[in-house]
Parts: C-alpha cells; sequence; structure tokens
C-alpha cells in the first residue's frame, strides 16, 4: 500500500504566513510613456553626452557669478517655500508608511461612578472605582495591497516635490546668470557711451568754437548737440535699466548684490565653443520637470491599485492585554489580568457606488498624469531647440556685426576727414557716428545674448545638479523614509 505524502503542518503555515506577508497589489504595471518627439534636436547632430551633466559650480567659471548662485540656492525665499514643501511631502509619507505596521499605545484610566438603588442589582446605591493600565495593538493586514499602494503614492508624490525644488533652482540658476550677464552689458554700454558723450563734447566745443569766429555754421552746431544728447540719452536709460537689473538680482539673491566692475568676460564663449545637448532621451533624467510628472504618473498608478484594492475584504487585528482593579493598589494583585483579542474581517456590500466612484477618478488623474508627463516632454523639447537655434544664429549675427562695425568705424573716420578738410557737410558725420554708436551697442547686446543663449540652453538640458542616485526614477515603488 503506497504512503501518501502530507505536507507538514509548519510547511503549510510558513507559506501561508509569506503570502499573507507578501499579499498582491492590484496597481498597473508602470510603463514610462513614448516620448511625442523627434529623436534628434534639428539644429545639432551631436550625440555626445549632454552638457547638463556637468553641475553648475563647474559650468560657471567667474568667482562673483559662483558666489551669486550660491548665496541665492540658500537665501532665495522660492527655494526656502520649495524647502518646506519636500519636507511636508517627506512627513506625509512618513505618516502613511506608519499604517503598514502594527500600532502600540500604553493606556491608563480610571472611573469612579454611582449607580442608582433602582438599577443596581442589589437594590442598594453602589459607588466604585474602575481602573485599568493595558497595553493595546492594532495591525491591520496589507493582503490586497491598498496601504503598500498608498504608501508608494506618498513616496512618489515626495519625490516630485524634490524634483519641483529642484526645477526652481535650476530656473534660479539661470535667471541669475543672466541678471549678471546683463549687469556686464549694462557695465560695457555705459562705457562705451560714456566715452562717446566724452568724444562728442569735444567735437561740440570746437564746433561752437568755430561758431563763434564765423568759420562754421549755426547747424552743424546744432547737429553736434543733437548728437550729444543722444548720447546721453542712451547713458541715461542705460543707468535706469542697470539699476532695475539691481534690483532683480538682489531679489534673486535674496540680499543687496555689489559686483566688482569688469569686463564682459563670459564673451570668451565664442560662437565656435560647443556645448554639447546630448540625445532627447537624456531629457527624461536630467530635466526634473519631466522627472516630477513621470513620479506623479506613478503616484496616480498606485493610487488605482488602492482604489481596487478597496473592493476586497478588510482585515484588522486588535487587543489589549493589562491589568484591571476597583482600587488602585490592588491593580497589579493577582487576578486583575484582562485582556482581549478582536480580529476583524469588513466586506463592503452596498455604498451607492462610492468605491467605483474613487476608482473612475484614480483611473482618471492617470489619464491626466499621462497627458502632462507628455505635454512636459514636448515643452522641453521645443526649449533645447529654441535654445540651439538661438545661439546658432546669435553666432552668425555677432560676426555680421563685426564685419559691419569694422566698416562703420572706417566709415565714421573717412566722414570725419572730409568735414575736416570742407568736403562733405557734417551731417554725414552726424549719420556716420549715430550707426557707429548703435552698433557698438547692438555688439554687446548680441555678445551677451549669445551668453544667455548657453545659460539657456544649460538650464532646458536640466543642467544645474546631477542626478542623485538616491532619488532614482526606477528606483523601488515601496519603501519606508528614513528616520
Amino acid at each position: 500500500m503506497r504512503a501518501r505524502y502530507r505536507r507538514p503542518a509548519t510547511s503549510v503555515a510558513c507559506l501561508a504566513a509569506s503570502m499573507l506577508l507578501a499579499g498582491c497589489s492590484f496597481a498597473p504595471a508602470h510603463v514610462r510613456p513614448p516620448q511625442p518627439v523627434p529623436q534628434g534636436y534639428a539644429a545639432s547632430a551631436s550625440d555626445s553626452s549632454s552638457i547638463a551633466r556637468v553641475g553648475w559650480y563647474d559650468f560657471f567659471h567667474e568667482e562673483q557669478l559662483r558666489a551669486l548662485i550660491a548665496a541665492a540656492l540658500e537665501n532665495n525665499r522660492d527655494i526656502r517655500i520649495a524647502s518646506g514643501r519636500v519636507a511636508e511631502a517627506r512627513a506625509s509619507w512618513r505618516i502613511q508608511g506608519s499604517a503598514l505596521y502594527p500600532q502600540f499605545d500604553a493606556v491608563a484610566t480610571g472611573t469612579r461612578g454611582r449607580t442608582p438603588a433602582d438599577l443596581s442589582v442589589t437594590g442598594q446605591a453602589v459607588t466604585g472605582n474602575q481602573i485599568y493600565a493595558q497595553l493595546s495593538a492594532g495591525w491591520e493586514i496589507d493582503f490586497w495591497g491598498r496601504l503598500r499602494n498608498l504608501n508608494a503614492a506618498a513616496r512618489a508624490q515626495y519625490l516630485a516635490t524634490e524634483e519641483a525644488r529642484r526645477a526652481i533652482a535650476t530656473d534660479l540658476i539661470a535667471q541669475v546668470a543672466n541678471g549678471y550677464l546683463l549687469e556686464r552689458e549694462y557695465e560695457e554700454r555705459v562705457a562705451l557711451a560714456s566715452r562717446t558723450i566724452t568724444t562728442r563734447e569735444d567735437a561740440l566745443r570746437i564746433l561752437r568754437r568755430r561758431y563763434e569766429v564765423g568759420s562754421g555754421s549755426k547747424l552743424e552746431m546744432t547737429q553736434a548737440q543733437t548728437l550729444l544728447a543722444q548720447a546721453q540719452t542712451a547713458l541715461q536709460a542705460l543707468d535706469q535699466d542697470r539699476e532695475v537689473n539691481r534690483n532683480a538680482l538682489a531679489l534673486l539673491v535674496g540680499r543687496p548684490v555689489d559686483i566688482r566692475p569688469g569686463p564682459l568676460g563670459l564673451a570668451a564663449a565664442a560662437p565656435e565653443v560647443v556645448l554639447p545637448p546630448g540625445l532627447p532621451s537624456e531629457l527624461l533624467v536630467n530635466r526634473p520637470d519631466i522627472v516630477a510628472a513621470e513620479y506623479v504618473l506613478r503616484a496616480a498608478e498606485a493610487n488605482i491599485g488602492a482604489a481596487r484594492a478597496a473592493f476586497f475584504p478588510n482585515i484588522s487585528l486588535t487587543g489589549a492585554f493589562g491589568t484591571a482593579s476597583s482600587e488602585l493598589d490592588g491593580l497589579f494583585k493577582g487576578g486583575s489580568l484582562s485582556w482581549n483579542f478582536t480580529p476583524t474581517l469588513s466586506l463592503p456590500l452596498f455604498n451607492a457606488g462610492r468605491l467605483k466612484g474613487n476608482l473612475d477618478v484614480a483611473k482618471a488623474r492617470q489619464v491626466i498624469a499621462i497627458a502632462d508627463y507628455e505635454g512636459t516632454v514636448q515643452a522641453a523639447f521645443r526649449d533645447v531647440s529654441d535654445a540651439l537655434v538661438r545661439r546658432r544664429q546669435l553666432g552668425l549675427q555677432i560676426e555680421t556685426t563685426r564685419t559691419m562695425l569694422a566698416a562703420l568705424q572706417e566709415r565714421a573716420r573717412l566722414a570725419q576727414l572730409r568735414f575736416d578738410n570742407g568736403r562733405s557737410a557734417y551731417l554725414e558725420v552726424l549719420d556716420a557716428q549715430r550707426d557707429l554708436f548703435d552698433t557698438e551697442q547692438a555688439l554687446v547686446q548680441l555678445r551677451r545674448a549669445h551668453l544667455g543663449s548657453a545659460v539657456a540652453l544649460y538650464a532646458a538640458l536640466g543642467g544645474g545638479f546631477i542626478q542623485n542616485p538616491a532619488f532614482d526614477i526606477n528606483a523601488a515603488e515601496t519603501g519606508n523614509p528614513a528616520q
């Protein structure tokens, strides 16, 4: 007779316990939506590693600019608000994660009361005490993954908030850098305007003297006055814009700024300097707003799992162990032991569609999160493409303007010679000097704009901070916040 094999009871118990602890999850598997953008940038064929993988301290070389950025990251109020939101989201994750574990409480209560005679079983009024000291425990067994999915959603929301803070910081770095470049532009343009005013004051003095001695006309003198007034007006406008820019920088940095004089030193970043954008796929890990959008999508998927799990039975265990007595001195005497154990199984039967509505809401939010993610990717791709186009075109404009400036300088020199020799009117000098001044100012603006395009490209690629491995988008969905 063949013996029938029977699985040991301990093995069955262990298997059941492991299945109970492992549970299951009804959250949809996360699949990153396909990139709704081309596989390359129209303005660049580079497939090398993106410049965004360089930290901001290594990207910007001027010490004053580094100091301004560091101060802004420390003092800026928007950064502080974002940091507070990160702390809030992390605390919410900790609160949600605590539901996965048993809850223990120590409780001590004391009650003194009187029972009237007509309610007493003895027919006499009774006055007595009830004193309890006990340890209570409760645990919801997360067999269907509801609590784990809620914890995963809270974690994803926390990481999305962290990425949002990084996005604000990246934008802040770009704003400070652009404000610094504007300060340098205004400084150089003010110097050009001041030199032009000095030259034109000398010219006006000469023409006024010639008019006074009768060798020149009043028209020529008034034309020189007009030319001088134009330069003075331009200088006044530059001074105004410079002060406004300094106020904006002070707001970004969080304190008054004092920038030492100096040339537009970052102009060393000439048009031939290459800033590789990398491939569009790198945006998915470099751009903090894209990473944040994907975390929001993961949170929406986890909430779907939690909403589905709500349709299934809820299993919870509660109990208490302690002592009870009518007098305090008898609380720990023999026979005072008290305990209770209450397992609970609840199954939703009818709730007028509330659970189905919650599931529909979660699914709708997933659709919104997918669309938001795809829109964020498209916007990021456009930002990079625009920055590449601007950088390339501004480089060409700088070369063209430099050629034109050389021609205008020669024109102004020849016009002055013709006027000095009596072969032309001063109007020819006036036009040449005005065009030369405007082109000199325009060249400085173009150089600053070209440098600003490098900053814009760096920010559009998600530069500023190297991705923190602790916040890897591919990390496990569940986990506990560090205590």
